[in-house]
């Protein structure tokens, strides 16, 4: 797997590149924003939000408008308000300094397999629910032949739901499904995803809210 390390503090990493590659990825190291944005394509990105010359969240911004790639960000930041934030942009997981360097590897295999799928079988990779189809192996999703651009987290979270259409799935199961399994934050960031997913959907009955529940997918009426 390639990883592209965005990361101005070279002690830091040093120490992660020395680490990764000894687990078998091969990294690229860019210490400010302007060489990420000019860094080929990766598998994944580990992105810290303290850089000198952009704002981590901008080049996120500006790296999610060309690339679907996976990112991780990495901050010593640890305001709830920052975390959720974060993920609500679309970050595919969320790391504050200073983390576990076994935790890191860990939460980066996961991302991977979320992003490719463990799932081979053309017959098994594509939910469709009415007009809308949602391709688990190529990660796209069309609304009536229209291809629908989503992030990372948004595809996630409508590719779980759509795998069992008509079924309720509680807050906790999103967040420990689509998120991560130690991710603690508040359960309003499902939400937040849910209404952006809507609004590109064109019709809010296609996710519908169970009081107290929460979230079930079914083809507008």
């Amino acid at each position: 797997m390639r990883i592209l390390l965005v990361e101005d503090d070279r002690s830091i990493a040093d120490t992660l590149v020395e680490g990764l590659r000894a687990n078998g990825f091969v990294v690229t190291h860019a210490p400010t924003g302007h060489d990420a944005l000019a860094a080929n394509e990766h598998d994944l990105i580990l992105l810290d939000l303290g850089l000198p010359d952009l704002d981590g969240r901008e080049v996120f911004r500006r790296i999610r408008e060309r690339s679907r790639t996976p990112i991780i960000m990495l901050t010593a930041r640890t305001e709830e308000f920052d975390r959720v934030l974060g993920l609500e942009l679309g970050a595919d997981d969320y790391v504050t300094k200073p983390f576990s360097f076994r935790e890191l590897v860990a939460r980066i295999r996961a991302v991977s397999r979320r992003a490719g799928g463990d799932d081979h079988d053309s017959s098994n990779h594509v939910l469709t629910v009415g007009g809308l189809v949602v391709d688990t192996r190529t990660r796209r999703i069309t609304l009536d032949g229209d291809e629908v651009q989503f992030t990372a987290k948004e595809f996630d979270l409508l590719a779980y739901l759509a795998t069992d259409v008509g079924a309720v799935r509680t807050r906790t199961e999103i967040l420990e499904h689509v998120w991560d399994t130690h991710w603690y934050g508040p359960t309003k960031t499902v939400d937040a995803h849910v209404a952006s997913i809507r609004k590109k959907l064109g019709a809010h009955d296609w996710i519908q809210a169970v009081r107290g529940v929460g979230f079930r997918l079914e083809p507008p009426a």
